[in-house]
């Protein structure tokens, strides 16, 4: 594509070489590297991250996986693009973990939980100024519902919400980037949502986080006049 933007990756220097190959080109297309629809080779990102083939091709497997990225007949792979069908099942899944996960997190969750939401609530209750970025709201977002996802206890709901993280994250920041008001209705949404759970009254908790996650879907969705 003629306004790709340019890409510059890190060498693998730590853990297993596909793990390193997947932060590194998961980070790129979070942060806008790379674009989508843009072609990914194994062969450069290999020679780029110093690492040989097979792990770039792991990688490559791990986030078609995650939904980052897809492969055609000649196995050449792609950056993926959100349609407004990959919206809608992203959030009616992720709705549905979520608000099964309330039940659990009230039955098991440990005061040091809510400690810990309570401080990543901290986090953007502080003066940011610009520096609360899209990609920072989608990131504390991602964090916040993970450990409220941990704490429920509950494995097999946890390992499911994970194969869907990367999806909710690059959903969080399209709308993030979409609309600048994450930065006026991110505390509020979850403040409402964590003074339910503190007080275990599960019904208000799915009320509130229904009303978070639809309200986030509705103001993406509203950005797509056709489906892409």
């Amino acid at each position: 594509m003629a306004n790709e933007p340019s890409l510059s990756l890190a060498p693998a220097l730590k853990r297993v070489l596909a793990d390193e190959v997947v932060e590194e080109l998961r980070s790129a297309i979070l942060d806008g590297r790379l674009v989508p629809e843009q072609p990914i080779l194994e062969a450069r990102v290999a020679h780029m991250m110093q690492v040989s083939r097979g792990p770039v091709r792991e990688a490559l497997v791990r986030l078609e996986q995650e939904g980052l990225v897809f492969r055609i007949r000649n196995r050449r792979t792609f950056v993926a693009r959100l349609s407004l069908k990959d919206v809608d099942e992203v959030h009616s899944l992720r709705r549905g973990l979520e608000l099964l996960a309330v039940e659990y997190f009230i039955r098991n969750a440990a005061p040091g939980d809510i400690a810990d939401l309570e401080a990543i609530l901290e986090r953007c209750s502080q003066p940011q100024g610009t520096e609360f970025t899209p990609k920072l709201a989608a990131d504390l977002d991602i964090q916040f519902h993970e450990t409220f996802m941990r704490a429920c206890a509950h494995r097999r709901l946890f390992e499911t919400w994970l194969n869907l993280r990367e999806q909710v994250r690059v959903v969080l920041l399209s709308r993030n980037v979409a609309n600048q008001d994450y930065r006026t209705i991110f505390l509020p949404h979850h403040r409402a949502f964590l003074d339910a759970l503190r007080a275990r009254d599960p019904e208000r908790a799915r009320a509130a986080l229904d009303e978070h996650l639809t309200d986030t879907y509705l103001r993406l969705r509203a950005g797509y006049a056709v489906e892409r």
